[in-house]
């Protein structure tokens, strides 16, 4: 939550959210489960870190919308942040807002769990999954302006309440595709905003005892000193730094425009590296080939929407279509919120969280 403002269209659904990721962490624990081992989940903390005196300002205004918002927030002068992460480099202008309930997961095992727990549905017909086989296009009936069905490359799925559509940056491709020639109008302006990620491997040079992201990561911006040949990109490199549940220490992150690309490029990776080493000096002696056997990079498209609001709810001029896509980097911190609001909105419920802001023919 440090890097979210309180009063934002987003505050309320990433509260909501994080309200449900911990009530989910302690389900397990009441079944006698570990959430850290089933989820990664990690009750660290997070620091947004700042480095000037026009930071440390916004530090103090931010902690106080946090602990006027509910949460609990401290704001970290220069002694207590190095307190806090004694490897990080600290100067007499250096400031942080620390949010010591902040929580993280891992995705990767997120997913796992949640499909390990719908998978146990399927012997009584209700849950059933198909993946690498693509929606080839939507079913629709003569009667009245419904979807009944949607056809893939060997299914035909019929449906009784809704379809939901949340297939990421490619949404609004998918869209486009599947609503042709039906004389709809809608605009999904999901674009892929590509991001580099540096995963290190039972990393011990570093002491990081929370999750930490520069002050810039609010507005993440673009960065100066790109070659010539690389104009036009929109690079953008922010420092954040988290443990995960195993001790693989993540580095990152850059945000960019390149289509849909997803291939390795060597130069962002050398651009993560140089920014995460002015924040930690001990990184300064090596370099990202000298970890290359203990090293992976992640690379992902997100979602990208103009306005920074994700689209979830139904689909104009089709009763049963719904979208739920756009929420660029945080979609683990708004997901369960957004579940939530798309089942509430099915199901025809009072949603816990006002869905206007997000309605997908928003002005």
């Amino acid at each position: 939550m440090a890097h979210k403002t309180p009063g934002s269209d987003i505050w309320d659904l990433t509260w909501r959210s994080h309200q449900l990721w911990k009530m989910l962490a302690k389900s397990l624990e009441e079944k006698g489960m570990n959430p850290t081992v089933e989820l990664g989940w990690k009750k660290t903390g997070s620091i947004l870190v700042g480095r000037t005196s026009a930071d440390s300002d916004m530090m103090k205004g931010r902690v106080k919308q946090l602990s006027e918002a509910g949460l609990k927030a401290e704001y970290l002068c220069s002694s207590d942040l190095s307190e806090q992460e004694p490897d990080l480099f600290v100067d007499n202008n250096s400031a942080g807002a620390f949010l010591p309930d902040d929580c993280q997961l891992d995705a990767h095992l997120t997913v796992s769990y949640i499909e390990k727990v719908n998978r146990s549905f399927a012997s009584k017909g209700r849950y059933a999954e198909f993946y690498n086989e693509p929606v080839k296009r939507f079913i629709r009936s003569n009667s009245n302006r419904e979807v009944k069905g949607v056809e893939t490359l060997s299914h035909t799925l019929h449906t009784k309440k809704g379809i939901i559509v949340a297939a990421g940056c490619w949404t609004g491709c998918l869209i486009q595709d599947l609503f042709r020639n039906w004389g709809l109008e809608l605009d999904v302006p999901v674009r892929p905003r590509k991001g580099h990620l540096l995963a290190l491997q039972n990393f011990n040079y570093l002491q990081l005892n929370h999750g930490l992201m520069e002050a810039g990561y609010v507005d993440h911006p673009t960065i100066s000193g790109i070659e010539p040949s690389d104009d036009g990109r929109s690079l953008s490199i922010s420092m954040t730094a988290t443990l995960d549940a195993a001790g693989n220490l993540l580095i990152g992150s850059s945000r960019e425009f390149v289509g849909f690309s997803t291939e390795l490029d060597e130069s962002v990776v050398r651009y993560i590296w140089n920014r995460v080493a002015e924040f930690f000096p001990k990184l300064k002696s090596l370099s990202p080939s000298d970890l290359s056997a203990s090293s992976k990079v992640r690379i992902g498209l997100r979602p990208y929407m103009p306005d920074g609001k994700p689209m979830i709810g139904p689909v104009p001029g089709l009763s049963n279509v719904y979208l739920a896509a756009g929420h660029e980097g945080g979609g683990l911190s708004m997901a369960l919120g957004t579940a939530e609001m798309v089942v509430d909105t099915v199901l025809g419920h009072p949603t816990k969280v006002d869905s206007e802001p997000f309605a997908v023919n928003r002005g």
